[in-house]
């Protein structure tokens, strides 16, 4: 009813968008022009590219420190993409974590001195390659990543203050480029102009309130989110799937053992006396977190004290181990949700990353599809507080990133139920444990006493591990014989846990929203998720990623040449444009008429000019391109590159491969306008432009920032009037 109301209003009065001075250059009034909650992943890379595009923010976070819990820890390509155009973020993560050969598998084994009972290796060939992409996925714990992300930030003048002292504010009002630590926001209210945020904090032993104004709240402040709370948005999906505790230790010991006799990401250990998940965060440093299961109201997070955790551990390990130090056991419940809605209030406050879904952890989505949110929305803020595009930009981005969302779950529901395929084989159906908790909890045994329910259950569940002897799995029981034969098929056909999607991780695409969708959109859309693992096949369709390839640049010395990616070329420093064309005579002329319908929407872009591999940079081809045509876009909107051969590629389905615009399934008639988050928002796919390309601009340009000229070919830029109704 909010939005239907917003829209109506705004039909009535045909209102008129006019351009103004920036709310990101003045503070006005001290009010802040982007107020992040949360300071995790999501918000701390949010507050970096924000500070890039010239947007003025800050963070509150509630937690009174930084978490040193290793929690998420693989960090897909699309990720390391966008990590990439950090100021050498991704090549420093590449640098400190543990080498590739110590995390590549995920092994399976009754403890980790005893027998195992498959292993498989989720690192294939073409995953070095860096064919798709130009550079790899990572291994590397949260906490780690969250310190890089703090030095980023400080370098970008970004201070952290204490949350006793009450640093950061100024007469009331948040400054820009602060971190306030031990602040949580308790209530929001948004008005015309504004949301108002209060924030409680403790100081000298009583809490303590405080009031803060700004443009755009967005509320990256985890699965709990208090921001999703306090807008009254709900979560639709799968609730409380599982509920887990997650135990953080250490182990010079183990680890030195690991790594030399069976290193691993992931192990999945299977013993008459315990059941968990292994993951080892860094093997070197002997950094661990097990997660094991437990089941209120029988059990309760109370009972895992450090000396119950050791002892579980030492079950698993299959041995004590005397160096061993419990850092930290935390409860932590499993979902499948996404957020009904991602952008409220006028789109005013806004919801990433875990506040707007919370997957099962089954192949890195959470972090990860959390950090392509902030990439998604960072431009789309920047764009409507520079005066670039009406606030129903905002809009485009539920549009965009909640499918992907739902998908994302849908995926990682599915590669959950995977991991549960191994111990099923085994005997140990998960449905069946489920099942009996349930009955005791909520059907006949809920009448016996709750001590007794406990006693209860754990016996059935002792009962149960027993599928998992020695003497039952074992190759000469005919039974165990066939529950092992059964676990290597398993293994054999991928249907355990995958680690990698790159059909997903760099596939997906965006069918509406802040783009010209393609006519033929509908065929292009990925297919349902399998829970499989898919190759991921390059496209120049509206809505996708723009594809990797290897291109070349001459210097402006004209003696040296630098190698590039095609992500290289979209700026994250400024709200630009990029439109790749062939050096044609029709698309010099497209590219003219796109610089001059981007000024006069008061944007950036540049050209470039993508040359067969060929040609010789700094060549007489180049100075004379297209009979002179080039003459028509000035040097600093344009750049030209060669393309690179691929030296090595991946199930090449034909010799196409090796030009640029075969990779994008387009004739070099094409063209291609990507946006500033590095996907394509509009593409001539094969025969150019038909009729005045300054009106098809026109019309690009409108639909992508949700404004339209108020005449079809204006001398000024303004007014603008609203497309983007809903």
């Amino acid at each position: 009813m909010e939005v239907l109301g917003f829209v109506r209003i705004f039909r009535t009065m045909r209102y008129q968008y006019t351009q103004k001075r920036a709310f990101s250059e003045v503070s006005r009034n001290g009010v802040l022009p982007v107020l992040i909650v949360g300071a995790g992943p999501v918000g701390l890379v949010l507050s970096i590219l924000l500070t890039k595009l010239g947007v003025k923010c800050a963070v509150l976070e509630k937690s009174k420190t930084f978490s040193q819990h290793p929690q998420a820890h693989f960090i897909n390509n699309r990720s390391m993409e966008v990590f990439r155009k950090l100021d050498g973020l991704a090549e420093e993560i590449q640098k400190s974590q543990p080498p590739v050969d110590l995390w590549r598998k995920f092994i399976y084994c009754t403890s980790l001195f005893g027998s195992v009972l498959g292993s498989v290796d989720h690192m294939q060939p073409q995953d070095f390659e860096q064919v798709v992409s130009p550079i790899s996925v990572a291994h590397f714990s949260q906490y780690k990543l969250t310190a890089l992300l703090l030095k980023q930030l400080e370098n970008l003048s970004f201070h952290v203050h204490n949350w006793e002292r009450g640093e950061g504010l100024n007469h009331g009002h948040l400054r820009e480029r602060q971190i306030l630590m031990g602040h949580e926001c308790v209530s929001m209210d948004a008005t015309d102009n504004c949301v108002n945020v209060t924030a409680s904090f403790l100081r000298e032993g009583k809490y303590r309130e405080t009031n803060i104004q700004c443009r755009i709240l967005v509320g990256a402040d985890g699965a709990g989110s208090t921001v999703r709370k306090l807008a009254g948005i709900t979560m639709k999906g799968v609730e409380d799937m599982q509920k887990l505790v997650s135990i953080h230790f250490l182990s010079k010991d183990l680890g030195h053992y690991l790594l030399n006799e069976r290193p691993g990401m992931l192990f999945f250990i299977f013993n008459t006396e315990a059941i968990g998940v292994l993951v080892a965060h860094d093997l070197n440093q002997g950094e661990f977190v097990l997660q094991t299961p437990f089941y209120p109201p029988q059990q309760s997070p109370q009972d895992f004290s450090p000396e119950v955790c050791e002892k579980l551990i030492f079950k698993l390990v299959g041995r004590e181990l005397l160096d061993i130090d419990v850092i930290d056991i935390k409860p932590w419940v499993m979902h499948a949700e996404v957020a009904e809605k991602y952008v409220s209030c006028d789109h005013r406050i806004i919801l990433a990353g875990d506040a707007a879904h919370r997957f099962p952890p089954a192949g890195g989505f959470g972090m990860n599809t959390g950090i392509q949110d902030a990439h998604n929305l960072a431009w789309k803020l920047a764009s409507f507080l520079k005066g670039i595009a009406p606030s129903s930009i905002l809009h485009t981005y539920d549009e965009e990133r909640r499918p992907i969302a739902i998908f994302n779950t849908e995926l990682s529901i599915q590669n959950f139920s995977a991991a549960m395929a191994v111990p099923a084989a085994l005997g140990l159906n998960p449905t069946v444990a489920n099942s009996v908790h349930q009955a005791i909890t909520n059907g006949i045994g809920s009448i016996l006493p709750s001590g007794l329910q406990r006693a209860v259950l754990d016996g059935i569940f002792t009962i149960g591990r027993a599928q998992l002897s020695e003497y039952l799995l074992n190759e000469k029981n005919p039974i165990g014989s066939l529950r092992l034969a059964k676990l290597r098929r398993i293994f054999e056909e991928g249907k355990s846990l995958q680690l990698q999607f790159p059909a997903e991780d760099l596939g997906f695409r965006y069918l509406k929203g802040a783009l010209v969708p393609d006519s033929d959109s509908a065929q292009d859309a990925l297919d349902a998720p399998t829970g499989h693992r898919r190759d991921y096949i390059p496209t120049g369709a509206s809505g996708s990623r723009l594809p990797h390839m290897n291109v070349r640049r001459r210097l402006s010395n004209l003696t040296s040449e630098e190698i590039w990616s095609t992500l290289d070329l979209v700026s994250v420093d400024k709200i630009e444009f990029l439109l790749i064309i062939a050096p044609v005579k029709e698309s010099y002329q497209l590219a003219h008429a796109a610089l001059k319908v981007a000024a006069e929407f008061k944007v950036s872009a540049k050209v470039c000019v993508m040359w067969p591999s060929n040609t010789h940079t700094g060549g007489a081809e180049m100075s004379s391109a297209a009979g002179g045509a080039r003459a028509l876009i000035p040097d600093e909107s344009y750049v030209d590159v060669v393309e690179m051969e691929m030296e090595m590629e991946v199930k090449k389905p034909s010799k196409s491969w090796s030009s640029w615009w075969d990779i994008c399934k387009m004739t070099d008639k094409g063209a291609i306008l990507v946006r500033p988050d590095e996907h394509i928002a509009w593409r001539a796919a094969k025969t150019g432009i038909v009729g005045d390309p300054i009106l098809e601009m026109q019309r690009v340009f409108s639909a992508i920032l949700g404004v339209k000229t108020s005449s079809t070919n204006p001398p000024h830029p303004t007014p603008y009037t609203y497309i983007h109704e809903r």
